[in-house]
């Protein structure tokens, strides 16, 4: 399940492709207006409220309670474009809407894990090697992929290679998950005492948000595919981005890491269960009222 092979996922789905993020197609998304307020919405003020109430469970451990808020907090663009087509979503609205998905979670993580946490967090952060990850593993991977994408349009040997990074994305995308959960399935093992607390708020997340993510789309006049990709959105997080800032956290907070990984493990449950629930919660063709 960790590993999913890029033939099952193509069998499943032939036509969901997974396609780099598209940094120089802001435009597009903004266009989107509805569809993208309909994800704003979701990700950055419904999706809070939840996460603030799940994580008081865990608030008297700090490296609980930081795991917890830094992945849950953090929308996915990456993976939930794959899982998102597979149920008939609108899975390229998405992957238009990634960018700004990911420039809101930057500005916006550091304000909420803030109010999340209070002033004591400043006090067991050390906030160099935070930033040191979070300019040279997110920002300095992000600004290259844009300047690489603006090339594309220019130069036929960047098309080529473009196209030669996209065929390769979705075994990339799962090496990578399965190399992620293999360098940190040792210090699951030795802190599945502590994990447990955590397992069933994520748990919770996934079955709470099904309903959120269908009433948001409904409240912004989506249609079903459009839906679909919505409910997907919230509820899928952003555990890849997220890990690297987590692993350079102090070793006070070093459970935060874990914390994150767990989130992944169960996630992926989820979605497997997502693909088969979402379609029949959100039907293409309502069946008519007797």
């Amino acid at each position: 399940m960790i590993s999913l092979p890029q033939q099952m996922l193509e069998s499943a789905c032939p036509r969901t492709r997974v396609r780099p993020l598209p940094l120089t197609r802001l435009g597009r998304a903004l266009r989107d207006g509805r569809f993208l307020a309909g994800l704003l919405v979701l990700n950055f003020v419904v999706v809070p409220v939840v996460v603030y109430g799940l994580s008081r469970f865990v608030a008297n451990d700090q490296a609980l309670l930081l795991g917890v808020l830094l992945v849950l907090l953090a929308p996915c663009i990456d993976y939930v474009i794959v899982f998102s087509g597979l149920a008939g979503a609108a899975h390229d609205r998405l992957l238009a809407a990634a960018p700004l998905l990911m420039l809101a979670q930057m500005l916006l993580l550091p304000v909420y894990l803030g109010l999340f946490m209070g002033p004591e967090l400043l006090q067991v952060l050390d906030v160099g090697p935070f930033l040191e990850a979070f300019l040279l593993l997110i920002v300095a991977p992000l600004a290259l992929a844009a300047i690489t994408q603006f090339l594309a349009t220019r130069s036929p040997a960047a098309r080529w290679v473009m196209k030669v990074m996209e065929a390769l994305m979705v075994p990339l995308m799962m090496a990578t998950l399965a190399i992620v959960v293999a360098s940190q399935i040792g210090a699951v093992r030795a802190q599945l005492s502590s994990l447990l607390k955590v397992i069933p708020l994520y748990v919770a997340f996934l079955v709470i948000m099904a309903p959120l993510g269908v009433l948001t789309g409904r409240a912004f006049r989506q249609d079903p595919s459009a839906t679909r990709a919505v409910v997907f959105s919230g509820a899928t997080r952003n555990s890849l981005v997220v890990l690297p800032l987590a692993l350079a956290l102090p070793d006070a907070l070093a459970l935060a890491a874990v914390v994150v990984v767990t989130q992944t493990l169960v996630e992926l449950v989820g979605m497997v269960t997502y693909v088969r629930l979402i379609p029949r919660l959100v039907p293409h063709h309502p069946a008519p009222v007797p």
